[in-house]
């Protein structure tokens, strides 16, 4: 149960950062919930019938109804449970639809050529990605400085919904680093973001739902080598 809330289950699959804005919104939340881990390579028939439209991950269960896609579900929790815990989204109208842009930015815009990172065929392919990701992260370095009013956080003072959204990315910022051999986010062309991310990671709430770095390093490799054997196995 959660706080006697009714019952929430989320199903994911522990790599995913979609997944982890999920469990970081839950847990800032003081929200409890059962996780269900989700085989994506043999989809269970829990996800094909509660999420039939995209069978992916994150669905969050709440009283047996499935919420699904995650800037949907971290919204949905802040409505559903707007009595426990902070609030996510700003109070202010604008500034709620100011966090909502760059949660769509972040989806639309980063996280595409990011995608393909892992994807490339290509060395240049690769290189080329990554100058695009690059780009799109250094608009989250000004939207900090602009949206923060200088304070420690996108919310302001405390952890808001833009700040979840960009936390559960950290540990794959990381990741990425070492795959691509290449900082994504250079404390010496984004010294607010880089400062952000290292109070983000020291939060007690964020270092419990947090993906190990190197483990993602690992999956990144085994993604990397699948997508090359498609490749090859296609070229045959």
């Amino acid at each position: 149960m959660a706080g006697g809330n009714g019952e929430l289950k989320l199903i994911g699959q522990w790599a995913s950062p979609f997944v982890a804005r999920v469990k970081l919104a839950l847990n800032f939340k003081g929200l409890s919930y059962e996780y269900v881990e989700e085989d994506l390579r043999n989809k269970s028939e829990l996800l094909v019938s509660i999420n039939p439209v995209h069978k992916s991950v994150p669905v969050l269960i709440h009283n047996g109804k499935a919420i699904c896609e995650s800037p949907v579900i971290l919204q949905y929790i802040d409505e559903a449970f707007s009595g426990t815990g902070p609030s996510l989204l700003p109070a202010d109208t604008y500034d709620r639809a100011i966090a909502r842009f760059w949660v769509a930015y972040i989806d639309d815009t980063l996280g595409p050529p990011w995608d393909r990172v892992f994807r490339a065929k290509t060395d240049e392919e690769r290189a080329e990605a990554m100058r695009e990701t690059f780009a799109a992260a250094g608009a989250l370095e000004r939207a900090l400085r602009e949206c923060s009013k200088e304070k420690d956080f996108f919310g302001g003072d405390s952890v808001g919904y833009v700040d979840i959204v960009v936390g559960s990315l950290i540990p794959w910022v990381k990741a990425t680093s070492v795959l691509a051999g290449a900082e994504l986010v250079d404390a010496a062309k984004m010294p607010f973001l880089a400062a952000w991310m290292d109070k983000f990671s020291e939060l007690d709430k964020a270092k419990a739902i947090l993906q190990d770095a190197d483990s993602l390093v690992e999956h990144g490799r085994m993604l990397m080598a699948k997508n090359a054997a498609a490749r090859a196995s296609n070229n045959d």
